[in-house]
């Protein structure tokens, strides 16, 4: 049975790639996605196909339709926290762990997080940065 289901998901992720290799606008999207640190050719295709508007957007409207963009948490003369909701929340999770791993290495991201961070910005904070 595990060997039916491992030849399953190679025969998928082989028409993944050849689905992506074939289309210009998919293959220049990837290219885009996998160019960035710690972002490889699986969580390409995953990014591809929970946000098929990725590359047709501002970054903000893509920050908000991903749900990684601050809203403020305002009322009147109240400044609350500003926190992260919305959008689609499947991005936020799939994207979590390429995250930590870009603010744990050694690349543009990690002195990004490291200067959010001797900033005084909370952990979670820099990281959905």
């Amino acid at each position: 049975m595990i060997k039916a289901v491992d030849n399953q998901i190679k025969t998928i992720e082989a028409d993944i790639r050849e689905l992506i290799a074939n289309s210009r606008t998919l293959k220049h999207r990837a290219a885009i996605c996998t160019a960035m640190d710690n972002l490889g050719p699986i969580m390409a295709a995953k990014l591809l196909a929970s946000l098929p508007e990725l590359g047709s957007l501002t970054r903000r409207k893509a920050a908000a339709l991903a749900g990684l963009a601050p809203h403020p948490n305002d009322s009147g003369q109240k400044h609350g926290y500003r926190k992260i909701r919305g959008g689609r929340p499947d991005v936020r999770t799939m994207l979590y762990m390429p995250a930590l791993c870009a603010a744990a290495g050694k690349g543009e991201f990690a002195a990004f997080y490291k200067r959010l961070r001797a900033n005084g910005k909370k952990p979670m904070v820099a990281i959905a940065a």
